[in-house]
């Protein structure tokens, strides 16, 4: 043993933290680009003879270092032996011998690895190591003293012998055959409060697929919009639905014979949505389970994922995943992009249509900055085509019924060329939408230089002089843009004018600022508390994405998409694992809720300078 000088305490070398210069997260540059691939990255590639000190890096390596890992991939991770799920489940499989899944349920059962073990939040200790892991070295798969989340929830799990937490809904016969277990008495009284909302139909999704759904409401609303065109303005009387489509509309409510109290169509249902608090529909992120955790929070409001109406017209299962909704969430919409009434309007009657009420609002997306996007014509650049844009709120808002249409918007295209101001005040007065957000940046400066707060209350004041003008009832108008604290809210809504504010960023890097906001304060988190977060997360991935293997890695690679923005908020109390910008650590964090991670598990973040040494972590 190297001896040490008098008064020098060692330090173990896993504890050990390098200081090399790392660079900072570029949120901008990352979310430029979801396509092509990258090799593996080494970004910290240090080799200087003083392990201890700084190197500088040169231009090009910071350039190397800052962005996007473009054409992320993440495989499926599966089973060794893959079971049929129908055997799985206690049915009988149609495909016989010829199924291409394993209908040996002791062969899969003895390949299977153990029961995994998601550690009670009571279980949670303030000290190290934080979460206790099983030691336990039984070969047996089956853990009878396991907790599967999804019987736990439902009273049943869905995913049978495939579950990783079999042991808690199976039980073996005198046989020696696994069994499995449904509480029934569970099942009756919880499942139908739990159970996730929105699920499109095989049926509908073969209709979309042959371009067969019927969207009689579309079709006459592009005849007048080709009509109108020849002016390139907004048809006239967009305000009142056209007869025809009242027709249409009548005969789809069965509102026909009320001659008393005729139903009026332009009328929608008013967002009363002042107060609230609003999470920002997050790509990637902000799926279900995160929207859940945020929901038990504080967030009163929150909106799916970007979907593209072009992909939920081709029947995309991915793109219609996005509408799903749990019980929770009080206040729900659908964010849609696109950029042109041929696929926004059929898009919006199909929802109208599939989920009355299952929908609160959907929103247009005129606020998105990424290339990608931008250039085929949707988001941002929506806002330098206000005659367009004008013919989708119209038309989406004619084809949802009593659903209203919400817009969130950028300031503008070109940085220094604000126009907000002026398409704003038409949005609700003319268009009739019912809910405005404004992100205090241009489209060019994406995520860069501070968003322009004093702008955001000009264009309040714009709107609010028109609806005084014209005696209509004010909208809720949200802003967005730097708000990482209660102290930033409260700031802003009170010096900006607006209802509330859409909190994106914020959200991502702590979830808990929604219960900031709500008390006023500061939350001094621990990490022990944030392990209860982290936790909770799991809990919900796997009620959402499944407990079999596939589901388990799922939820594991979106807790850590998750964590990649969680690390940036540290502080004193925060402990090593939880403050490291390392992805290797992350996948860390998520092997104590869900297991170790397989051989073949990768994660790519998603920032080129969190990605140290290899890509893959398993």
């Amino acid at each position: 043993m190297t001896s040490l000088p008098p008064g020098t305490a060692p330090v173990k070398p896993e504890f050990l933290l390098t200081n090399a210069a790392r660079p900072a997260v570029d949120d901008d540059a990352a979310e430029g680009s979801t396509s092509g691939h990258t090799a593996p990255i080494d970004p910290i590639a240090d080799t200087d003879a003083n392990p201890g000190g700084r190197k500088k890096l040169t231009r090009q390596q910071k350039k190397a270092h800052r962005g996007a890992n473009k054409g992320r991939r993440f495989g499926k991770v599966r089973d060794e032996l893959e079971l049929c799920w129908r055997v799985a489940n206690g049915t009988l499989c149609e495909h016989g011998s010829e199924c291409r899944f394993t209908h040996d349920i002791q062969a899969y059962l003895a390949a299977k690895p153990r029961d995994i073990k998601l550690p009670l939040a009571s279980s949670i200790t303030n000290t190290p190591p934080f979460v206790a892991t099983d030691t336990n070295d039984d070969a047996a798969s089956l853990d009878f003293s396991t907790t599967c989340p999804n019987f736990e929830e439902m009273g049943q799990c869905r995913l049978g012998l495939k579950c990783r937490f079999l042991g808690a809904h199976a039980r073996v016969d005198d046989n020696g055959d696994v069994i499995l277990i449904t509480d029934e008495e569970k099942k009756s009284k919880i499942a139908a409060t739990n159970a996730e909302l929105n699920q499109v139909s095989p049926e509908t999704l073969k209709l979309l697929r042959q371009n067969k759904y019927p969207r009689p409401i579309t079709d006459t609303y592009l005849k007048e919009v080709e009509i109108g065109k020849q002016t390139d303005e907004v048809p006239e009387e967009q305000a009142q639905v056209p007869q025809q489509i009242d027709g249409i509309i009548a005969k789809q409510t069965g509102d026909v014979d009320t001659p008393d109290v005729p139903m009026r169509f332009s009328e929608k249902k008013r967002l009363h949505w002042t107060g609230k608090t609003y999470l920002a529909p997050l790509t990637t992120v902000g799926n279900l389970p995160f929207r859940r955790l945020c929901v038990t929070l504080g967030a009163d409001i929150t909106c799916g994922e970007m979907g593209l109406a072009t992909s939920f017209l081709t029947s995309s299962r991915e793109e219609w995943s996005l509408v799903r909704r749990h019980p929770s969430e009080a206040i729900f919409g659908v964010q849609l992009a696109g950029n042109k009434p041929s696929t926004m309007v059929p898009t919006a009657e199909v929802l109208g249509r599939e989920f009355a009420s299952g929908i609160d609002f959907v929103d247009i997306n005129c606020g998105c900055p990424i290339d990608l996007v931008f250039k085929t014509g949707s988001g941002s650049a929506l806002l330098d085509a206000p005659a367009k844009l004008g013919r989708i709120v119209v038309g989406m808002s004619k084809a949802l019924g009593e659903i209203p249409v919400t817009v969130k918007l950028r300031t503008g295209v070109k940085e220094g060329r604000n126009t907000a101001h002026k398409l704003m005040p038409r949005l609700g007065s003319e268009w009739g939408v019912g809910c405005i957000t404004l992100h205090g940046r241009t489209q060019q400066q994406r995520y860069t230089k501070l968003a322009d707060w004093g702008y955001i209350k000009e264009c309040v004041d714009a709107v609010r002089a028109r609806e005084a003008d014209q005696g209509l009832s004010p909208i809720p108008i949200f802003g967005g843009g730097d708000c990482f604290s209660s102290q930033d809210y409260w700031e802003k809504v009170d010096t900006s004018g607006v209802d509330g504010i859409m909190i994106g960023r914020g959200a991502l890097i702590k979830p808990w600022i929604f219960t900031e906001i709500k008390e006023r304060r500061e939350w001094d988190i621990s990490a022990r508390e944030r392990l209860e977060l982290v936790r909770k997360y799991a809990e919900y991935g796997l009620t959402h994405f499944g407990t079999d293997t596939v589901g388990i890695n799922k939820t594991r690679r979106y807790l850590c998409e998750a964590l990649s923005f969680q690390y940036r908020k540290t502080d004193a109390r925060t402990e090593t694992l939880f403050a490291s910008p390392n992805s290797q650590d992350w996948v860390r964090i998520s092997e104590m809720f869900l297991g170790p991670a397989p051989e073949t598990f990768t994660f790519t973040p998603k920032h080129k300078s969190n990605a140290f040494g290899e890509e893959s972590q398993g």
